[in-house]
């Protein structure tokens, strides 16, 4: 099984490939592939996550509908520009892979998300309907030549409380899982379309006072 890496970012997945991997880009001469991965949750339901692969660290005679996989790697964020808009894209790159076989058990959480990083807009907060308290964050989680990633994170309850009271600039650590979420939104013409948004819910969470 692959070795936990300690890092302000780290992810780890396991499932089964939901679409064959299709070529992405290339930087330096490396090229890199990009498939959904169908990740089990505790209730009944799927999250389908993006997952972004180096071609070397892909098998490809390994890497197809319905192959299981496990990776361990890092929460990346880019944007996009579409309909004079930005929009923030997530994807899970890969920095190590484990093959499975049909009848090998993975013993330890199929998805699970550590976190270190910054505050960086004002949380919003709220209640829905039905009376459950719910906030929105977006960390700032830096990684190396300056960069960072911008990650979007949904908190419930006594988490979601928590962060109410917390501030643009704060350096939280957290724990959670990755998550896949089906939204309906109006376009310009006013038809509806169904999207996807990719989100971390938080499990646990807590102020960084270092």
């Amino acid at each position: 099984m692959l070795q936990d890496i300690n890092e302000t970012n780290s992810i780890f997945v396991s499932g089964c490939l939901e679409t064959e991997p299709v070529f992405s880009h290339e930087v330096y001469g490396e090229g890199f592939y990009s498939f959904m991965l169908r990740v089990p949750r505790l209730s009944e339901s799927d999250d389908i996550l993006p997952v972004t692969i180096s071609d070397r660290l892909s098998e490809p005679d390994k890497m197809y509908v319905g192959s299981r996989i496990c990776v361990r790697g890092q929460i990346r964020s880019y944007n996009t520009y579409e309909n004079n808009r930005n929009h923030l894209i997530l994807s899970i790159f890969v920095k190590e892979i484990c093959f499975l076989t049909e009848d090998e058990e993975v013993k330890e959480n199929p998805n699970h998300v550590s976190l270190d990083g910054f505050i960086c807009k004002p949380t919003v907060y709220r209640t829905t309907p039905k009376g459950r308290r719910i906030a929105d964050i977006l960390l700032a989680v830096n990684r190396a030549y300056g960069k960072s990633d911008y990650i979007p994170l949904i908190a419930w309850e006594r988490n979601a409380l928590f962060s109410k009271g917390l501030d643009v600039g704060d350096n939280i650590r957290l724990e959670g899982r990755m998550q896949s979420r089906l939204y309906r939104k109006k376009i310009d013409n006013g038809e509806i379309v169904e999207k996807t948004a990719f989100e971390v819910s938080v499990s646990k969470m807590e102020l960084n006072k270092e």
